[in-house]
């Protein structure tokens, strides 16, 4: 995958990491969980939580800018140094690969279906299994996410 700057990152460089993959924009009613997101990865990245950002322009072009204005408004506006990720389709026929992937009843039969809004989040334990999935109006600093990330960190 290619990150906000663009350059390369091989998502096997997060092996026997825990892993929260939100889908992000940047000019949606949901857009102030960047300050949980953050406080969430802040909290637990000692213990081996990455928090990936996937920006995404699918509902209602919420996520009209570049990379870079992108990166610049996380940073300016939420401080932000959890990984962000290039601009992707989470649905739809140019779906990418990574979405296809977490949303299909095949490879994600337990958390599959699709992405319904901006700040959908999948939490994937050390070996890579999806272990659960939250709705976007979920916040990141609830309990049920501090529960199963805590669980994912121990098991």
């Amino acid at each position: 995958m290619k990150d906000i700057t663009g350059h390369d990152v091989p998502l096997e460089s997060y092996r026997g990491n825990v892993l929260l993959l939100v889908n992000v924009a940047s000019k949606c009613g949901n857009t102030p969980q960047y300050k949980g997101l953050q406080a969430l990865y802040d909290r637990f990245r000692d213990k081996g939580l990455q928090v990936l950002g996937f920006p995404a322009n699918n509902f209602l072009g919420q996520e009209p800018g570049s990379d870079q204005e992108i990166r610049e408004f996380c940073s300016m506006n939420y401080s932000v140094t959890f990984p962000l990720f290039s601009k992707i389709s989470v649905k739809g026929k140019d779906i990418h690969p990574l979405y296809e992937f977490l949303t299909g009843r095949e490879t994600n039969p337990d958390h599959a279906g699709k992405i319904g809004w901006n700040f959908a989040k999948f939490l994937a334990d050390r070996s890579g299994r999806i272990v659960a999935r939250f709705e976007p109006k979920t916040e990141p600093l609830s309990d049920e996410v501090v529960h199963a990330v805590e669980k994912a960190l121990i098991t």
